[in-house]
């Protein structure tokens, strides 16, 4: 699995994969800065009806601090709906480098992957609102956001790739004969994520990362 991780990395600085890395961070700091513009109009309007001076300043210092940590945590849905953008543009590319002589991976039709990423987006959503919530929690704040995202991100990307070659249910159930691997593998995605700047190239290396690891996985006798 660290191999596949290494690999990942060092597919994401090769040449083929500059125009998809362009136009993903280009979307992802978009998305940001949208949210940012969104949630900065709204507290201005709120805090400008208050007609006391320091309670202005307080609410500005914790509006603040509550959009930083906020984005932080929408930075896992936002890669996961950036994910089914790219993904099968990226998965080829690994195919088409790594593995010349196997047989190519199926792209899955416009709609079935607009409907699969939507959907997986919507539940990484109310994942992460929880691991929100238990932010108040000391000791249970880290550890909920990088359960909720291992599990939920191993399980999206490792899927994702495993239909490119399988049924939804045989992609299923390959994932949940090798659980623990994939979830592990989600457990790095997700420590991508909180790594500021590296975290703008999650969608592109989760994706080839699972693709490494979806041909690896499929690749041990049953």
């Amino acid at each position: 699995m660290l191999a596949a991780a290494r690999q990942a990395f060092a597919d994401i600085l090769t040449p083929p994969f500059r125009s998809v890395l362009l136009k993903s961070l280009a979307l992802t700091v978009a998305l940001l800065v949208v949210i940012w513009l969104a949630l900065q109009g709204a507290s201005v309007y709120f805090i400008d009806v208050t007609t006391y001076p320091w309670v202005e300043t307080v609410l500005v210092i914790l509006t603040g601090i509550g959009f930083f940590i906020g984005l932080g945590f929408l930075v896992a849905p936002i890669t996961s709906l950036l994910a089914g953008l790219f993904a099968d543009e990226v998965a080829e590319v690994v195919e088409r480098t790594h593995y010349p002589n196997d047989p190519p991976g199926r792209a899955l039709p416009f709609g079935e992957q607009l409907v699969t990423t939507l959907k997986f987006t919507g539940i990484v959503i109310l994942g992460n609102l929880v691991a929100l919530l238990l932010l108040l929690v000391p000791g249970v704040n880290i550890a909920a956001f990088f359960l909720v995202n291992g599990y939920l991100l191993g399980r999206e990307y490792f899927e994702g790739q495993a239909m490119r070659f399988r049924t939804p249910e045989e992609a299923r159930a390959l994932r949940k004969r090798h659980g623990g691997t994939v979830f592990v593998a989600g457990l790095v995605i997700a420590l991508v994520l909180v790594i500021p700047i590296v975290n703008l190239v999650t969608p592109l290396f989760a994706t080839a990362f699972m693709a490494h690891l979806n041909k690896r996985l499929s690749a041990r006798p049953t």
